[in-house]
């Protein structure tokens, strides 16, 4: 990582929030009520199969809301009719995913040395779960909610960039970071964007400026700048 940034705007999913073994810890015990034979590794690649088109067909729905359409798609695929009270509970299954161990210590530290702006696909209501357990704040929070768009739409990328401009942090000062490619990495850097990616799976930085590890990385790299 060459100059040091001033900001650094940062994902939620598969950056603080374990996605993937959220979605398998709720979709594991549906699977095996309707004999669905299918480890946890299918099920997931379901839902990112049908996320991200979801998202972008129905920005103006609730986070939950979008995980109730992908659900009955996902359902489907393995043949299974999808009920109401299935498709409500998955939808409201976001409030338990996992933060990930070194989340709330490292935004945290990450806090202490730039200013932090959550760029995070997610409505501000079901957020309130999450950062109950964060034990903390971002500097700005900027959700689909506000920006009336998801990611990788532009319009969350611009309204946190417009909020670190008021501060007096220019464009070239800031860092994106994120795990997904599609949703993260890909449109960041369409912007002109500085890019890391956070590759816990150790698949490669991909199209990123640059990869590390974990946030934790992300901070200790940083803090050596």
């Amino acid at each position: 990582m060459s100059a040091r940034p001033q900001a650094v705007t940062l994902a939620l999913h598969g950056a603080l929030l374990d996605r993937d073994s959220g979605v398998a810890a709720a979709l594991a015990p549906w699977a095996e009520r309707h004999g669905v034979e299918a480890d946890v590794g299918p099920l997931v690649a379901a839902f990112h199969r049908h996320e991200p088109r979801r998202l972008r067909e129905n920005p103006e729905l609730r986070y939950p809301d979008v995980l109730e359409l992908v659900f009955a798609d996902l359902a489907r695929d393995f043949g299974v009719t999808p009920t109401g009270a299935e498709a409500a509970a998955f939808g409201e299954s976001v409030g338990d995913w996992p933060l990930f161990a070194e989340s709330a210590e490292a935004l945290g530290a990450l806090q202490r040395h730039v200013h932090v702006a959550l760029v995070a696909n997610i409505d501000r209501a079901t957020f309130t779960s999450v950062a109950g357990r964060l034990g903390g704040q971002p500097d700005v929070l900027v959700t689909a909610e506000d920006a009336g768009a998801y990611k990788p739409e532009r319009a969350p990328f611009e309204m946190a960039l417009d909020w670190l401009s008021e501060i007096g942090v220019g464009f070239d000062a800031v860092l994106h970071t994120g795990e997904a490619r599609d949703a993260d990495i890909a449109p960041a850097r369409a912007m002109g964007l500085r890019t890391c990616r956070i590759d816990r799976a150790d698949e490669g930085a991909g199209e990123a400026d640059w990869r590390v590890g974990s946030l934790n990385e992300l901070v200790a790299a940083i803090r050596q700048m």
